[in-house]
């Protein structure tokens, strides 16, 4: 595996270029006053001057908002299936800036995708896409990432993490493909004062982590207090059942599937949906989830009880968007505060 390497500020584009060539490669970019990863416009770098991080999680490059599945045509002795391209054809994609969280975030997703059954659609994006992750420097007093086991310089989901140093950035290599990465740009390897600017720099980042929550023994505690119908509905309140939260989530993943029909032809869609909404497991005779309570008990329950029980990690990676997002100032973290104690068995 590669060295440390430096990047000086003014190399980024040529680097970006050379990328390019062999990978979409997607960064932070303004679009009506949000900030969203998208696709290089192929000249700038100076969004690592203003970014703190995306408004919508870089999810939505493997796992889109709507997808294409395949189309259908109705012929006199049956249904003609059109599938679209394989993703494999595609080319590869490449996230450079990607924050820590939402990096970690990915390595969440992954586990309904691929285990027990594999995703195509999912696991195609995922496994031809590359990571570049970038050190977060300014920190928001909404993110908790350390509580859930993150950190603003964890590398534990990237390929190449970025730390800066004032007059660039150390690169260090993550996996073997951040390895081959970083060998085949021809940057100069890091000099001890990189390595020592960036550890200064990764260790203020952790100090300005300040929001914190108590995660031990959380999945109990939740187990215990199920079906205290009180606590969740005061839990509730205020929440409006809008689906921000969920929709701006980097570890949320509820689909829902459709067929759009005009004629003899037609396609079917499969689209985000949230476990926020009113409608979200309404069946024919009953909605077991009609009352808000419930579907928020439902939202807190699988980030931190259920996610744990089927898969050994929460479902949190502590990235504070659900708390700045949420147009009446819904905050988990104080929901989780406030939780009673676990009943003694």
């Amino acid at each position: 595996m590669a060295g440390n390497k430096k990047i000086g500020r003014k190399d980024l584009v040529k680097l970006l270029e050379k990328w390019s060539q062999g990978f979409t490669v997607f960064a932070p970019s303004r679009e009506n006053g949000e900030v969203l990863m998208r696709e290089w416009d192929g000249k700038d770098s100076g969004f690592l001057e203003w970014y703190r991080n995306s408004t919508q999680p870089p999810k939505d490059v493997v796992l889109p908002p709507m997808e294409k599945m395949f189309a259908f045509h109705k012929e006199k002795d049956g249904y003609r299936i059109e599938e679209p391209p394989p993703q494999q054809q595609q080319r590869r994609r490449l996230l450079f800036g990607i924050r820590p969280c939402d990096a970690r975030a990915l390595t969440i997703v992954d586990l309904p995708f691929k285990e027990g059954y594999e995703d195509p659609y999912y696991l195609a994006r995922r496994q031809g896409t590359l990571l570049v992750g970038l050190s977060c420097t300014r920190p928001y007093d909404s993110c908790f990432c350390t509580s859930v086991g993150g950190g603003p310089s964890d590398a534990s989901g990237v390929d190449v993490l970025l730390t800066g140093t004032g007059d660039g950035y150390l690169a260090e290599a993550a996996t073997p493909a951040g390895g081959e990465l970083l060998d085949s740009a021809g940057l100069e390897d890091a000099s001890p004062a990189d390595e020592a600017g960036a550890a200064e720099a990764k260790k203020a980042a952790l100090a300005g982590i300040t929001r914190k929550i108590d995660s031990e023994g959380l999945k109990d505690r939740l187990l215990s207090c199920f079906e205290d119908r009180e606590f969740w509905e005061k839990a509730a309140a205020k929440c409006l059942s809008c689906g921000v939260c969920t929709f701006f989530c980097p570890t949320c993943y509820c689909f829902d599937i459709n067929d759009e029909m005009v004629g003899e032809q037609g396609a079917r869609f499969k689209s985000w949906d949230s476990c926020a909404f009113s409608v979200y497991t309404q069946m024919p005779v009953e909605n077991p989830r009609l009352e808000k309570w419930r579907r928020v008990r439902q939202k807190v329950c699988h980030k931190f009880e259920f996610y744990p029980m089927n898969f050994g990690v929460m479902g949190c990676v502590g990235c504070g968007r659900c708390i700045r997002l949420c147009p009446v100032n819904w905050d988990i973290t104080r929901v989780l505060e406030s939780l009673p104690p676990a009943a003694e068995s």
